[in-house]
């Protein structure tokens, strides 16, 4: 996993509108990334709900979200289009960004091994630095687990 203080790694992948979107971009301000194992699946349309109904209070305190995974554009579109999302969902088919973020890796499921995104969310501070690191997050509750977390101002590394 990235340290809190390290230096996030930069990015530029297609959003579900097939436009492109760099961590750069959001230079100057906070930016969620959480990555994501697969767009409409249960734990991931709670995830992303949850921060889409907490999008308010993330904008109140100028931090932007953004959701990573390995789904096409076309899942992705369908995917924000079906629960109205509100921010930018990156596709990154091969891993590349998510195994910069050390969130793709090994999986297993059902006796299946294969490579796959890890659930893992990264605060990046204005700077471009990581300020907090969430591993292996549980869907539910995590949007405001974050939130409360900024709202502290204090994050830190949580578990």
């Amino acid at each position: 996993m990235l340290d809190v203080g390290d230096e996030a790694p930069e990015f530029e992948l297609p959003n579900q509108h097939g436009d492109l979107v760099r961590r750069s971009d959001f230079e100057g301000e906070r930016l969620v990334v959480y990555f994501y194992p697969r767009a409409n699946t249960d734990g991931c349309t709670t995830e992303a709900c949850a921060f889409n109904d907490a999008k308010p209070d993330f904008d109140d305190r100028d931090v932007s979200i953004v959701g990573i995974s390995d789904d096409p554009v076309a899942d992705l579109e369908s995917f924000a289009d079906d629960y109205d999302l509100a921010f930018d969902l990156l596709s990154d088919e091969h891993g590349e960004v998510a195994s910069l973020y050390d969130s793709y890796g090994e999986k297993q499921m059902f006796g299946n091994t294969f490579d796959g995104v890890f659930r893992n969310t990264y605060v990046v501070d204005p700077d471009g630095r990581i300020e907090a690191v969430y591993e292996g997050v549980t869907p539910d509750g995590h949007a405001e687990e974050v939130l409360a977390d900024l709202e502290d101002s204090s994050a830190e590394v949580s578990p």
